[in-house]
């Protein structure tokens, strides 16, 4: 189980000011020295492939890619989550992601709460800083618990799923007064 500390006083913060907050969550916390930028929200699948294994079991489900559409606070589309993993933005500015860490989703069927870092590629503009992303909030996107079999080697199947992105950049240091 996933716990989630200050998630409705950084909520109700974000909502105040104006800005959007990620919450804290054991396993997949962001960097301390990094805040949180946007937090954009996605919808698409989760892509599996029916692959033969080892073993006793013929084949089992493989995670191939996600492809996601990205929507802002407002519900306007923004950009896309593919392949790599990659986060690429409208305006041009997008980085790839490696996982740092993972959490068990709360909700059942759900795939797994993540922390990834981020290398950034493209160019500047609205994902240009990104740091770190957290993936939150997910339904559904698990693999078939069934239908994968040695006579269904190579099918490919599109699990749908939402979750939500935030993304982190680095904290700014504070200037030295003269």
């Amino acid at each position: 189980m996933v716990k989630q500390k200050n998630c409705g006083t950084i909520l109700l913060a974000a909502l105040v000011s104006g800005l959007v907050a990620g919450c804290a969550v054991q396993g997949v916390e962001p960097p301390a020295n990094e805040m949180p930028l946007m937090r954009v929200a996605a919808q698409g699948v989760q892509i599996y492939e029916c692959r033969a294994t080892q073993g006793a079991n013929a084949a089992a489900w493989t995670f191939v890619a996600p492809e996601a559409d990205l929507f802002d606070g407002e519900g306007r589309l923004v950009g896309r989550h593919g392949a790599g993993p990659f986060w690429r933005h409208e305006d041009g500015s997008g980085f790839v992601g490696a996982v740092l860490s993972r959490a068990d989703a709360p909700r059942a069927h759900a795939i797994p709460w993540l922390l990834l870092s981020a290398r950034t590629e493209g160019t500047e503009g609205a994902f240009g800083r990104v740091s770190s992303v957290q993936r939150v909030n997910t339904v559904g996107g698990m693999a078939p618990g069934t239908g994968c079999a040695a006579s269904t080697v190579g099918q490919r199947v599109r699990m749908a799923y939402r979750a939500d992105y935030v993304m982190f950049v680095p904290r700014l240091a504070k200037s030295a007064r003269l």
